[in-house]
């Protein structure tokens, strides 16, 4: 059987309604598993108006940026990044959208692929990433790929998210020539 074809690329107009199917077609518990407070989900209306903006905003006005993740040419997920201080920092969020795509080592190889464009478009200096602290795969993602453990604590991550003990993963710009 060949090896897939792993790509990444900027978002378009045509995934958006991908990414809010992934979202508003997600069960319950697996949303609840990655953190979500299912009472925060946006309507579908609200996630088209601020994925469309993302495509308007020069990348210092970004507050969201988001990068697809393609095998052999079809989008199987997302990488996206907020809370941007461009030129400085930003917090990244990991997202393979079927099942059947995941825990079969193409999440960790795609998001190598996504982490230059982050760095190289918004100037980084570091890039932060919090998953909730018992969802194991974005974790194990996450040291796989050399993000550095800084520490555990509680917080409410982002704007879906319940209050959680999360940990605190970081990746210096020093450190991106590992991924060219």
């Amino acid at each position: 059987m060949p090896q897939p074809i792993l790509s990444v690329r900027e978002m378009s107009a045509s995934d958006i309604p991908l990414i809010i199917q992934y979202w508003l077609s997600a069960t319950p518990a697996y949303l609840q598993g990655m953190g979500v407070d299912l009472s925060k989900m946006p309507a579908k209306e609200q996630w088209e108006a601020m994925l469309n903006t993302q495509l308007t905003q020069d990348y210092d006005q970004k507050a969201s940026y988001c990068i697809i993740l393609e095998i052999d040419g079809k989008a199987i997920g997302h990488c996206n990044v907020n809370k941007i201080e461009y030129g400085k920092e930003a917090y990244m969020h990991l997202h393979i959208w079927d099942v059947t795509n995941r825990k079969r080592g193409w999440g960790a190889r795609l998001v190598r692929m996504a982490i230059p464009c982050f760095f190289n478009n918004l100037q980084l200096k570091k890039l932060c990433c919090e998953p909730w602290a018992l969802n194991p795969a974005p974790n194990n993602t996450l040291k796989k790929i050399g993000f550095r453990f800084v520490k555990r604590y509680t917080t409410t991550p982002g704007y879906l998210n319940f209050e959680q003990e999360v940990n605190l993963w970081e990746l210096e710009a020093e450190f991106l020539t590992d991924f060219a």
